[in-house]
């Protein structure tokens, strides 16, 4: 009888302590990367531009357009232009780069163009020497993605899918090892989804208006239903859309795409908050590989170190513990360099900063 007390008492004592460990012990955070390729600062906070929503140039149907995305106020305009961000993440996130309020980000590279920005982002530091063309070439640096993805821990966990077809080499795929899904590669292995089944075969019918970026969609939901099915821990996700309609001056489809994407964006956070694996330990970092120009006014079809103001960027962060900071209008200088140290510093606080060469933004409560 007294043996059977001691096993019981030592049995509740042990139940006890796993308890309290479980209680201590919070499941490691999730990091959902976003790009949105050149997608300016200014639609980003002030919604649809006053000098371009009935430039005929650019615009096809100014009313059309104007119904959809124009209101009297910036608030507005930009709430009704992207309302996940502007209605929800503004709620539980930060936004950087209102530059009308003093938040300044910016790139460090000097060209001011796709895979320079890219290779910022992703690897904390600008290579102005040797990253200082688009051509399709292997990355010789080494990006955040496949530094997780070499720590034991997170072999294997990470996972990147982009519209534009040079982000094998922006990633370094065959060196990295890590799975990446760009261009219009079609998902693969044995056990695909329905979803993905139909993915692969719609996206051979819909034709993309552009030679080397897919549409955003195929990105968005390849991603997403490799999440549902692989769980990664780390995940990059590069929307193309915005960059390509406006070299072509269409500031309809511009528009559009940014609504579009910020609706994708939406889709992929409700994911995350209803799948136990990310729900409630997930953040999403968002940003753009470059900004676009706005004086000439004909300047915001292009980008590029002759260009002033495309190096003007945003950040945009959101998800589990991160401090409702909400717009930033106070003065503060950012730059891109910064948000690969930051997913470093959010996926795992024992990380070090040092392991990028920037400076990791600070975006978790204390």
């Amino acid at each position: 009888m007294k043996k059977s007390i001691v096993l019981t008492s030592l049995l509740a004592v042990f139940c006890l302590g796993t308890q309290a460990q479980q209680k201590t012990e919070s499941p490691k955070t999730k990091v959902v990367l976003i790009t949105l390729d050149g997608l300016r600062w200014q639609e980003l906070f002030t919604g649809a531009d006053p000098a371009l929503i009935e430039n005929k140039d650019f615009v096809h149907d100014a009313a059309e357009l104007k119904t959809k995305f124009w209101r009297n106020t910036p608030a507005e305009r930009r709430a009704v232009l992207m309302p996940f961000l502007w209605n929800k993440v503004i709620q539980m996130g930060q936004l950087h780069g209102n530059r009308n309020e003093g938040s300044n980000v910016n790139l460090t590279n000097s060209m001011w163009f796709s895979y320079p920005g890219y290779n910022e982002i992703l690897t904390g530091a600008a290579d102005d020497k040797r990253i200082a063309s688009n051509d399709k070439f292997n990355n010789p640096n080494t990006t955040v993605l496949e530094k997780i993805n070499n720590m034991p821990k997170y072999k294997g966990k990470v996972a990147a899918f982009g519209s534009w077809d040079v982000f094998p080499y922006i990633i370094n795929e065959e060196r990295s090892g890590i799975p990446v899904n760009a261009g219009f590669e079609s998902a693969t292995g044995n056990t695909l989804s329905p979803n993905e089944i139909f993915l692969n075969e719609l996206q051979t019918q819909i034709p993309s208006p552009f030679g080397s970026v897919r549409l955003d969609a195929f990105t968005s939901h390849y991603a997403l239903e490799y999440m549902k099915k692989e769980h990664p821990e780390l995940v990059f996700i590069s929307y193309g859309e915005t960059d390509d309609f406006a070299h072509e001056g269409n500031y309809n489809a511009y528009l559009t795409s940014a609504n579009n994407t910020d609706a994708l964006i939406q889709q992929l956070w409700n994911f995350t908050q209803s799948d136990s694996f990310y729900k409630d330990n997930t953040v999403f970092i968002l940003s753009t590989d470059h900004g676009r120009g706005t004086q000439p006014i004909e300047t915001w079809k292009h980008h590029g170190s002759k260009i002033a103001g495309a190096d003007q960027a945003w950040f945009v962060v959101f998800g589990n513990n991160v401090a409702a900071l909400g717009e930033v209008t106070q003065p503060e200088q950012l730059y891109s360099t910064q948000i690969a140290p930051t997913v470093l510093q959010v996926l795992d606080n024992k990380l070090k900063d040092s392991e990028m060469k920037g400076k990791a933004i600070k975006v978790l409560k204390d």
